[in-house]
């Protein structure tokens, strides 16, 4: 009896040690009896859930906005775009393929600018010159022999519209002038102008032996204005086809030259702001055009004008009846 009752008594003990060591290590109340710090309470971190707030959408911004009958013009085919939002204001058959003439030395002039040093020195030699004597070309009146920069040959192949000075450059940047039109080709793909094509740096039209002129150059409006948009941000394109006239003395390496501009609208047609004038037998009279007015920034192209007049008249109409549509916000 009496040793049941001392076992009863050890177990008690047991049970009550075993109670109490995890209460004396492991709880605050057994850490202050046994003069312990109470250890720091660990915050309870809970989301907060902020309210969804949606991005606004962008207020529309009026823009020039086509409505009315727009003028009659006398061109095959034209387009004008208002370049602050890139809307078509006007098309007719802005995407038939036709020549296109000189317009052509603007992808020309894109290239040099962009591939070429402005200040390096470029012969010129037989073949640009022949280039205009063979083709009836116009020229920048270089002879055989002088030395230019680049920059200066821009000017002459932008403001007279040198076919000889096309030539110098394509020979010198391209190592021939085939090599150069290769790169036109090239360019034109990347800028996804898939409708256009070159067979020479410069517009001219190449005959065949039966006198049938050669396939292969063209454009349409639609990809010859994307082009003009693409070149106008281009500083010194931009410079340089706004230039009514320019005037290059005489060097050790060069004659004298004074060129004027054949885009006659740089002086009679308020806010005009270049690009390239163009004409052959086959394409016609033919006009790129930018102009900015009331803050506005109007381009545009005339492919196969009746004449060279009318290519001005045609672009003057458009841009007349452009500046005046209304200014209103998009349709949504």
């Amino acid at each position: 009896m009496l040793r049941r009752i001392v076992a009863i008594i050890l177990l008690c003990i047991a049970i009550c040690l075993l109670i109490a060591v995890p209460v004396m290590a492991f709880t605050p109340l057994g850490t202050n009896l046994l003069g312990g710090a109470q250890p720091t309470a660990i915050p309870t971190l809970a989301p907060t859930y902020l309210p969804f707030t949606p991005t606004p959408a962008p207020k529309p911004t009026p823009i020039l906005t086509a409505k009315g009958k727009p003028p009659a013009i006398t061109a095959n085919e034209a387009i004008l775009v208002d370049n602050d939002s890139g809307r078509i204001l006007y098309d007719l058959n802005g995407e038939h393929p036709q020549p296109m003439a000189s317009t052509t030395k603007i992808m020309t002039a894109v290239i040099a600018i962009q591939t070429g040093n402005l200040n390096m020195l470029i012969t010129v030699h037989q073949d640009a010159i022949n280039e205009v004597i063979n083709n009836g070309g116009s020229n920048a009146s270089l002879r055989v022999g002088e030395q230019l920069t680049l920059k200066d040959l821009l000017y002459g192949l932008l403001l007279p519209s040198g076919d000889d000075a096309a030539i110098a450059i394509a020979d010198a940047l391209g190592g021939t002038t085939q090599n150069f039109v290769q790169e036109m080709n090239l360019f034109a793909y990347r800028l996804r102008l898939f409708q256009t094509h070159y067979i020479n740096p410069d517009g001219l039209t190449y005959y065949d032996a039966n006198n049938h002129p050669i396939p292969g150059h063209y454009t349409t409006a639609y990809d010859l204005v994307r082009l003009a948009q693409y070149a106008m941000k281009l500083p010194l394109f931009a410079q340089i086809v706004s230039t009514q006239h320019y005037t290059l003395p005489a060097t050790a390496t060069h004659l004298a030259h004074s060129w004027d501009n054949t885009n006659t609208l740089l002086a009679s047609y308020a806010g005009m702001t270049g690009i390239k004038t163009g004409f052959t037998l086959e394409a016609g009279a033919c006009l790129v055009f930018s102009a900015t007015r009331n803050g506005h920034h109007l381009i545009g192209v005339i492919l196969h004008s009746s004449d060279e007049n009318h290519r001005f008249s045609d672009a003057e109409n458009l841009l007349n009846w452009g500046f005046a549509l209304p200014v209103v916000l998009p349709a949504t």
